[in-house]
């Protein structure tokens, strides 16, 4: 199975209201584009690395089952969305973790 060999990183607020009281994510706070590193990551998924963040992705999902920004785990508040940046096709998927 090929695997995309690099992602967007977007750490955004996690879903907040706004005063119409429709629910929708911040923007980003944080990117980080990140590469394949040819290792697997400890939850058994391939692992990406790159401008300090490191992320375990499911291919098969674009779910970031571990994720780690400047050696530390994402404060409370805080999702992840991912972009693959290879593909031309910007496909976006979002993972709260």
């Amino acid at each position: 199975m090929s695997h995309p060999q690099s992602y967007e990183i977007l750490i955004v607020p996690e879903f907040t209201e706004d005063t119409t009281g429709t629910t929708r994510t911040g923007a980003a706070i944080r990117s980080a584009v990140v590469a394949a590193t040819g290792e697997t990551g400890a939850s058994g998924y391939p692992r990406y690395a790159g401008e300090g963040v490191v992320a375990d992705i499911d291919p098969a999902t674009h779910a970031v089952e571990a994720l780690l920004v400047d050696g530390a785990e994402l404060d409370y508040g805080l999702s992840v969305r991912i972009r693959e940046t290879d593909t031309g096709g910007g496909s976006e998927a979002a993972t709260d973790i």
